[in-house]
């Protein structure tokens, strides 16, 4: 029985498995057809959003029906936290601290008198620190980019804006590590807050950023301190994840010359098991300032400055000029803080005990010194204190015109074009998804669950469809799948043979994962401006967003996959006579799938992300409600959105997982 409940069918079954699955879906749906298959096997209550008039002659009103109100649930359940329980005091007292904090770092940054009662610092001063800070780290290369972001951001006439956002990522990001170390220390030394908090940070991963706004906004307000708050909770996760990660693989060999070294508890944590998981500790750092960065970007929904907030006011304008301006602007943060977080996480420690202290403190030295010219080159140059706006730069008209250009040459082949792929593609698709019966679905996702992992993944997995049936939301869920099935399908199609094709050669590998890890820093947000440009505001817009977005990780571990195979087995298949194309046929392709498969796992998780960002441009899936539930401030409609979303990616996640475990289980490779 356990090997049934947890382990699936035999490999050497699966296929007749896969077969009998097949037959019955099929007998399904012409069952359907045919107009014989009862109701309660095809349609769920939905959520119905449609003019009514009851009984008393009111019109206009929605009118909704579920199985399981969980949304009205939850509304009673956070209004009696915050009012029953007198939360609202503890919310109100946390944002006004975090108000206060953010103005200090906003005004040490742009000037005024709650800084430390100091002035603005010169645009040239942050660039020289930027600048040797990234020569100190990581060399010229860093150096240029560093100091050239923030020369950017002062020529361009988005220094203002820029510093907003650098406050709350100062608010933001201490915050957030320290409570995930915090967190991630408990989770290692209590196993049953570990066994408690891994389920719930797989499904915070996995949830929209929108779905944190929603509640956020009815504790806290809206704001500056709302944002930082929201980008707090959203960044936690990985941090707790890559603590806990980093203690549990710290050898024990080091924990038992540790105790016999006569340490204490705490001097074991803090003295041998902190510093021995510094790499994934640093990365864990590197991550939260990304994912601070990203939800920073989006909290600008709720009132949150700087960037961001920039950005969503030119695109709500159609300025794509100027968003692409600001997008630049956002993009180059990203990668430069990605840039200097990742080289200090990766620099080895420096013993220079024994020389000289100009020598051991040359980069602080430098820097003082260059930021002390700066201050006192721009008393006599304002232009180094600050650029004056009649002589920033902007190219926004130049894009604006190129945007014009586009309209007036490419408007009939990309109508065209438009409305080919939505008529004849995205349509048929979304209509075939909503015309199959629930039962069908819930039927091939607990199917393929009990061929890969058994009772329990069957029964996982269904619990998270069922869960989306009976809030109400399973059409709305269908639209958001059948999105998310064609942009994993473009991806696959692109991505892999992409990625296949970098992999062959050292050079095209490098280059390949370089471009990678640079759109992987960019803000999804960004990925709508260039389709906006092209196909306007629609379905096809919304899922090429996705495609652009997601793509990347089916390129990154294609390439990973096939240039981590072991040296040994590439060179028993050229001592076999192997030619390229029958090294990579017989070998690389079929050990590097579990690894590859792993990618399109992540395809699909940044797909369901992207999804619900993308309904800015235009959507009539989840993403468009969970809209809707922020701007109506509806907490138990947007968690339950939310979760929906998440539930539908845990599903995947866990299928796909299970299978390349499973096969690299087999290849040996585990």
């Amino acid at each position: 029985m356990n090997q049934a409940f947890l382990h699936g069918l035999p490999p050497e079954r699966r296929l007749k498995g896969y077969a009998w699955l097949g037959t019955i879906l099929f007998a399904l749906v012409m069952v359907k057809a045919l107009g014989v298959l009862p109701g309660f096997l095809d349609e769920l209550p939905q959520h119905l959003e449609r003019s009514s008039i009851d009984t008393l002659g009111d019109a206009g009103k929605e009118k909704y029906t579920e199985l399981v109100p969980f949304d009205l649930m939850l509304d009673r359940a956070f209004d009696y936290v915050r009012e029953d329980l007198g939360f609202s005091v503890v919310t109100r007292f946390v944002s006004r601290r975090l108000k206060e904090l953010i103005g200090v770092f906003d005004n040490i940054l742009r000037g005024g008198n709650k800084g430390l009662g100091l002035s603005a610092p010169p645009w040239t001063a942050l660039m020289v620190i930027a600048f040797v800070l990234g020569y100190s780290l990581k060399g010229w290369r860093l150096a240029f980019l560093s100091g050239g972001a923030v020369m950017y951001f002062a020529i361009f006439g988005l220094w203002k804006f820029a510093m907003e956002t650098l406050a709350l990522l100062a608010a933001a990001v201490p915050i957030s590590i320290v409570i995930g170390l915090l967190v991630g220390i408990l989770a290692y030394k209590r196993k049953w807050v570990e066994l408690a908090l891994l389920p719930i940070l797989s499904v915070a991963q996995t949830l929209p950023h929108f779905a944190y706004l929603i509640p956020v906004v009815v504790f806290f307000g809206i704001g500056h301190q709302t944002g930082v708050i929201a980008t707090i909770i959203f960044a936690v996760p990985p941090m707790v994840r890559l603590t806990l990660l980093g203690l549990q693989k710290v050898s024990p060999e080091i924990l038992e010359a540790g105790k016999m070294s006569g340490c204490t508890s705490s001097q074991l944590l803090f003295r041998v098991q902190l510093p021995s998981a510094r790499n994934e500790l640093l990365l864990g750092v590197n991550q939260v300032i990304m994912q601070c960065l990203a939800m920073v970007v989006i909290a600008a929904f709720i009132g949150a400055s700087g960037l961001g907030y920039r950005l969503l006011n030119k695109l709500q304008s159609l300025k794509l000029g100027q968003s692409l301006e600001i997008g630049v602007a956002i993009v180059l943060l990203a990668v430069v803080l990605d840039g200097l977080s990742r080289a200090w996480a990766e620099k080895k420690r420096d013993y220079t005990a024994n020389l000289p202290f100009w020598k051991r403190f040359r980069y602080p030295i430098l820097m003082v010194g260059m930021v002390s010219a700066a201050y006192v080159l721009s008393q006599y140059f304002p232009i180094l204190h600050k650029v004056p706006r009649d002589l920033t730069v902007t190219y926004a008209d130049t894009w604006d015109g190129l945007v014009d250009w586009i309209v007036l040459n490419w408007t009939d082949g990309l109508t065209n074009l438009r409305y080919f792929l939505i008529a004849n593609v995205l349509a048929p698709l979304r209509d075939t998804l909503l015309y199959m019966p629930f039962s069908a679905v819930l039927l091939l996702v607990g199917g393929l669950g009990l061929i890969l992992g058994g009772y329990y993944s069957a029964l996982l997995t269904l619990a998270f469809l069922v869960f989306i049936g009976l809030v109400g939301w399973w059409d709305r869920a269908m639209i958001t799948a059948y999105m998310v099935i064609f942009a994993t399908a473009i991806c696959i199609v692109v991505g892999i043979p992409v990625g296949i094709w970098s992999a062959l050669s050292e050079r095209r590998a490098r280059t390949a994962l370089f471009w990678c890890d640079t759109f992987q820093t960019f803000p999804s947000f960004i990925y709508i401006l260039p389709v906006i440009m092209l196909f306007q505001v629609n379905d096809l817009s919304a899922i090429m967003a996705v495609i652009v977005y997601a793509i990347i990780p089916a390129v990154r571990y294609t390439v990973e996959g096939i240039r981590d195979i072991a040296p040994e087995l590439e060179e028993a298949a050229t001592m076999a006579g192997c030619n390229t194309r029958q090294r990579l046929v017989h070998l690389q392709l079929p050990v590097a799938i579990p690894h590859i498969m792993l990618g399109v796992n992540q395809t699909i998780m940044f797909a369901f992300s992207m999804v619900i960002i993308a309904a800015f441009v235009g959507t009539i899936d989840l993403g468009q409600q969970i809209f809707k539930a922020l701007s109506e401030t509806n907490i138990g409609k947007g968690v339950v959105l939310g979760l929906c979303v998440s539930f539908m990616a845990l599903a995947v996640d866990h299928l796909v997982t299970r299978w390349a475990r499973e096969r690299r289980q087999l290849l040996g490779l585990d």
